[in-house]
């Protein structure tokens, strides 16, 4: 008997005036059900973007493409300022451009209560988040809890008390079958790419040593810039970008990549506990240094806002905690990651430096001058006959996956020769990671390791930021 049918006998069996209140009761009961519906249960062609209190540039490269399925409108909660403008205008500028325009049309809304206006509109159903990180997990935690899947841009928490709160909304999300995702661009970049598939190959690779703090197994370095070029243009920087409380420290903010491909490249599919896989040796951090002239570049304000004065030396030079380091185990294996953050650079623009430590060879990625800033693949092993022949018989498969790859010989081993088509920029890995989750959302397939590995990552971030502080 279902149960529509047992609510008409029951009332048919009262008198009329007790059927009344319970039909009251029944469609009040009702439209309480449909006022919390969770959104998950909406259609792939009906998904609705909602973009938050964007302050980060991130949030706009997630619309420099269109998405099958993906209503071209979008509703923009924020406050009004030079945040939210500058991301309306890198919106329009993808919708006015020749080649290949986007037609994203943006409903905005300003008030001062933006927030619990998202909430209670319920205008779509994924809430995407790429701005001032002081916030951003309350924002994720509360928006999880109305309904709605979340993807955030890094860091979805900078500090131990971010990282509870982020764990009850993953707990959360997963009761109510909701998707929280974060934006792990480096995934898809090719030389990242291709360094993990070849690390698992035994017969090219060995297997991952387990190393030593002075020579860890894996290493990720990265350096970035402020004053940087977007889209062809000189980022404009928010002045908040400077202040770590918003922000986040360097050992929290881009290390947050760099934590993620140590995971994703030596456990490639495996689960990480951060409750016993992760074992923290040392950590530190240091400021950069921005002139008074420097800052008003990058954010074209004339001078520091208050909120930065605590950071300001007697001199007029603003220090930033922006860089940081980490020395730790991951299941046994000694790993290394750091962040370095510059003003300018003299040449190129951000690089990466990457090297997995196997028991046949290395696997480095190198972006320098003599790479011509491009990221760069090599193989580092002795060379002799034997191992070229393996190495092009495995070359065979990898050219299945990926035509055109090939082998160059180098004095230290083989350069990876990767073909343009596969050489996107920065900018184009959002489309890659919006598309990513857009299928786990559509096909519910998103792999069972993304949560625990999620969890790990901010774990050992906002850990190290607590023993860099205690630590001189």
């Amino acid at each position: 008997m279902t149960a529509k049918v047992s609510v008409s006998i029951l009332l048919f069996s009262l008198n009329r005036n007790m059927r009344g209140a319970i039909v009251i009761v029944v469609v009040l009961f009702l439209c309480m059900s449909c006022q919390n519906k969770p959104l998950r249960d909406v259609k792939p062609e009906q998904v609705r973007l909602v973009t938050l209190d964007p302050g980060h540039f991130h949030a706009a490269l997630v619309q420099k493409s269109m998405y099958e399925n993906v209503d071209s409108t979008v509703h923009v909660y924020a406050p009004a300022g030079p945040d939210l403008q500058l991301h309306l205008n890198r919106v329009t500028s993808f919708n006015s451009r020749k080649e290949d325009p986007t037609h994203w049309k943006e409903e905005v809304y300003t008030g001062d209560d933006f927030f619990k206006k998202m909430l209670d509109e319920k205008a779509g159903n994924v809430v995407v988040l790429a701005g001032n990180n002081q916030k951003k997990t309350e924002y994720i935690n509360e928006s999880i809890a109305a309904g709605f899947h979340v993807l955030a841009d890094k860091p979805m928490a900078i500090n131990s008390a971010d990282f509870q709160l982020l764990k009850h909304a993953f707990a959360i999300a997963n009761t109510n079958d909701l998707l929280l995702y974060d934006i792990m661009t480096e995934r898809f970049e090719i030389t990242t790419i291709l360094q993990r598939e070849l690390s698992m190959i035994p017969e090219i690779f060995g297997t991952l040593e387990k190393g030593t703090p002075d020579k860890p197994a894996v290493e990720q370095n990265s350096v970035h810039y402020f004053y940087k070029y977007v889209s062809g243009s000189v980022l404009q920087r928010p002045p908040w970008f400077m202040d770590v409380t918003q922000e986040g420290e360097g050992i929290v903010d881009v290390t947050t990549h760099l934590v993620d491909l140590v995971q994703w490249e030596c456990f490639p599919e495996k689960s990480i506990d951060y409750k016993k896989d992760v074992e923290l040796i040392s950590a530190r951090r240091w400021t950069t240094d921005i002139t008074l002239s420097e800052f008003q570049s990058i954010t074209q304000l004339k001078d520091f806002p208050a909120y930065l004065e605590q950071s300001v030396k007697h001199d007029g030079i603003l220090s930033v905690f922006c860089n940081g380091e980490i020395n730790y185990k991951l299941k046994g294996v000694h790993a290394k990651v750091s962040v370095v953050w510059n003003y300018k650079a003299t040449e190129g623009g951000d690089t990466h430096y990457s090297i997995l430590r196997g028991s046949k060879g290395n696997l480095v990625i190198k972006q320098g001058a003599e790479q011509k800033y491009e990221p760069t693949l090599y193989i580092e092993r002795p060379i002799h006959n034997e191992t070229e022949t393996v190495l092009f018989d495995e070359l065979e498969k990898i050219q299945v996956k990926y035509p055109g790859i090939d082998f160059k010989r180098t004095a230290e081993g083989w350069q990876v020769i990767i073909p343009d088509q596969y050489k996107e920029g920065h900018e184009a890995h959002f489309a890659r990671v919006t598309q990513k989750f857009l299928e786990y959302l559509e096909m519910r397939n998103m792999p069972a390791w993304e949560v625990p590995n999620m969890l790990a990552k901010y774990y050992t971030t906002t850990q190290a930021l607590e023993l860099a502080r205690k630590q001189k």
